[in-house]
């Protein structure tokens, strides 16, 4: 009797009221860490994949307060010997979205990342019940008012597309373009240069411009019927993937790479393509290491030459193809590439695999808005928005 009374008392049922949605005190989360290293670090030592955490809480979109980490436990127990029931962090994030008559508005979004059960809490629905608190939350969490609402959150599930829309993520379009990597074909094709992080900023602000002239197009054509909605592709957002993959290089490879993508064509016509490499397998299972191209952009879809596109799209491709052999990486992923950018993937005559991802990197959003059952289009749902 005592003993069953014991493990009520440490391990309450999900329904409990002793248990609590917290924030965890800096004492906690090394601890938390140490419990996600072995699915998500494993390319780092223990130590370095603390420092890394610690690391991006420091950088732009993440610093003052950009990041909120959670803590499921029991309301009862004292730090630092509160029991880790369940984990995950959100980090807030500028997004646009339409209105009812067609204009586009900023807000806030938050991005969920770093769900976490320790494998002895299991079974129990913990995490259920963290994230029907946190998506709760997350309403009005770091709200910028009337003027700038919270909007919506997303988060990416690597467990299939029940789980988080049982608990109100809906699950949106989850596909990829994947090519190998390779040598590099010879010399550069004239007009196309690399990126690096000078060219950045005058880049996110472009597209910044371009994505709400679409964002409004959107609207004007279905009449106000959807919400149509995305996270802006600003500088801090792409900094958050480019300084995480520094922190990685450096540990691995013990240097930094230089080129974080590429541009062709001339100002008012180009294409580029901004991206990032992922290690999960480090040196020893290159398996696990990824390319990722962040973000496409075509400046001027309606007017511009096909072929000039495609001769860039096509050098641009073969520069992500070098630099992903160089680095290490297994493959380059391009997520939901729009019809226009499908067809300079279809006419560049690089074999490519399109797959339709049904368990991993489920990109999934719960919308905020002001009637539950609006129809949300998720607007540039690419790697950039990625957490």
């Amino acid at each position: 009797m005592g003993s069953n009374a014991s493990d009520d008392q440490l391990h309450p049922p999900s329904s409990s009221s002793l248990i609590t949605l917290t924030n965890p005190s800096p004492a906690e989360l090394p601890k938390i860490f140490t419990l996600s290293h072995p699915k998500w670090g494993p390319a780092l030592t223990l130590q370095d994949y603390l420092d890394r955490e610690v690391y991006l809480t420091t950088v732009p979109l993440s610093k003052n307060g950009g990041i909120t980490h959670w803590l499921l436990t029991l309301s009862s127990s004292p730090e630092p010997e509160r029991p880790i029931l369940a984990s995950c962090e959100s980090i807030k994030k500028r997004a646009f979205y339409t209105t009812p008559t067609g204009e586009v508005r900023e807000g806030v979004a938050h991005g969920i990342a770093s769900v976490f059960t320790d494998p002895k809490y299991r079974g129990k629905g913990y995490a259920s019940r963290m994230m029907s608190d946190v998506g709760e939350k997350l309403k009005t969490w770091q709200s910028g008012g009337e003027d700038r609402p919270v909007v919506f959150s997303v988060l990416y599930s690597d467990i299939g597309k029940g789980f988080y829309a049982k608990h109100g993520w809906a699950p949106f379009q989850s596909s990829h373009v994947a090519w190998t990597p390779a040598e590099p074909s010879g010399e550069r094709s004239k007009g196309v240069k690399t990126i690096g992080y000078h060219e950045l900023a005058e880049l996110c602000a472009v597209d910044e411009r371009l994505l709400r002239e679409r964002l409004a197009k959107l609207a004007k054509a279905d009449g106000g019927k959807k919400r149509h909605v995305a996270l802006a592709p600003e500088l801090d957002q792409l900094l958050w993937h480019l300084m995480r993959e520094d922190f990685m290089t450096k540990h691995i490879f013990g240097m930094t790479p230089e080129v974080r993508g590429a541009v062709a064509g001339e100002k008012g016509r180009r294409v580029w393509a901004v991206w990032t490499r992922g290690y999960y397998g480090g040196l020893e299972k290159t398996e696990g290491n990824t390319l990722h191209v962040l973000r496409v952009v075509v400046e001027d879809e309606e007017n511009a030459s096909e072929e000039e596109l495609v001769e860039g799209f096509k050098a641009i491709v073969a520069i992500a193809r070098a630099e992903a052999k160089e680095w290490r990486s297994h493959e380059i992923q391009m997520w939901n590439p729009t019809s226009v950018v499908k067809k300079l993937v279809e006419k560049i005559g690089v074999e490519y695999e399109f797959v339709e991802r049904d368990k991993e990197s489920i990109a999934s959003l719960m919308w905020y808005g002001e009637e539950a059952g609006e129809e949300v289009d998720w607007v540039a749902n690419e790697k950039y928005a990625w957490c």
